[in-house]
């Protein structure tokens, strides 16, 4: 630990629309992927937190799941903990998607951010698919919209601007002791990044509505004498019919959901893993608290 009257620590919430590049920019901020990235918008559920240092300051990133108007009771739960997030941090980010520019799906968050009262910057993810008058363009657009702190232009995906933006961080976010270890990246458990790896797994193998039906929990993380580890986990889904897609001919989905989060989980855990994978039917698992609990979710009571 370095000494506390020379350091530096804070929380900055990154917000945005889904797909606008959140994780993938929390995942290159911090320097290692503690978040989980797909093509598919709305992946991120709970509140994920990354730690990066830069020099003697702490930059503790909270990456929200994208803020939609909610259908459901998940995506009311995921919109309210992404403001909760946004309100408790000392600095708020919006991230945006320069290819899509300034449109309908920001007109909720700038309305919603003057209430937040926090010190805010823009980001403008995505920039290398755009050109670069465009992207000034934006940047007026966006300025005459709501006047930010500070405007970024960065490819979370190339790194372009990254570092630019980590050392205004480093240095915007209060003086104060750190409140990690300096080695660790995150503060979500193996057992909860576990789930995470393989519902990120789940999200880039199927199609469709289907990974927005489940939910993945890590039931059992056990020792064994080899120095490996036993991860069993369970997949809810809503309807029989969603199993047995789930499952595919002869067990063949699964078996390759199965490899690939068991890859990935070894790499994070350090050891050898045996993944166990198990799909059960729990009709109405939205509308269950203990699951929002396990996401690390506020149930709404409506």
């Amino acid at each position: 630990m370095a000494d506390a009257g020379e350091t530096r620590c804070g929380f900055v919430a990154l917000i945005g629309a889904p797909n606008s590049g959140k994780s993938t920019l929390t995942n290159a901020l911090v320097g290692a992927k503690v978040s989980i990235v797909t093509h598919k918008a709305q992946t991120t559920r709970g509140p994920v937190r990354g730690i990066a240092l830069i020099g003697q300051s702490q930059i503790i990133l909270v990456d929200t799941p994208g803020i939609f108007a909610p259908k459901r009771r998940l995506d009311r739960a995921m919109s309210q903990a992404a403001w909760e997030r946004a309100s408790d941090a000392d600095i708020v980010a919006l991230v945006i998607d320069a290819h899509h520019g300034i449109d309908e799906r920001l007109d909720p968050l700038l309305e919603h951010l003057p209430q937040v009262k926090r010190p805010t910057v823009a980001i403008l993810n995505k920039i290398d698919l755009v050109a670069k008058p465009d992207l000034l363009h934006l940047t007026g657009e966006l300025s005459a919209r709501k006047a930010f702190d500070h405007v970024f232009m960065v490819s979370a995906l190339t790194g372009d601007g990254v570092d630019h933006l980590r050392s205004y961080l480093a240095e915007a976010v209060p003086p104060g002791p750190w409140l990690y270890p300096e080695d660790q990246l995150t503060d979500t458990s193996l057992r909860q990044t576990a789930a995470e790896i393989t519902r990120e797994k789940l999200f880039l193998r199927l199609h469709e509505e289907l990974p927005y039906k489940l939910t993945v929990e890590t039931t059992d993380w056990k020792e064994l004498k080899d120095g490996s580890v036993r991860v069993e986990q369970t997949i809810y889904v809503e309807r029989e019919s969603q199993r047995k897609i789930l499952l595919g001919a002869k067990g063949a989905t699964i078996k390759e959901i199965s490899m690939a989060a068991r890859a990935d989980i070894a790499e994070i855990a350090g050891v050898k893993v045996h993944l166990f994978l198990f799909v059960k039917v729990r009709e109405g698992w939205g509308d269950d608290p203990e699951r929002y609990r396990e996401m690390g979710l506020d149930f709404p009571k409506r």
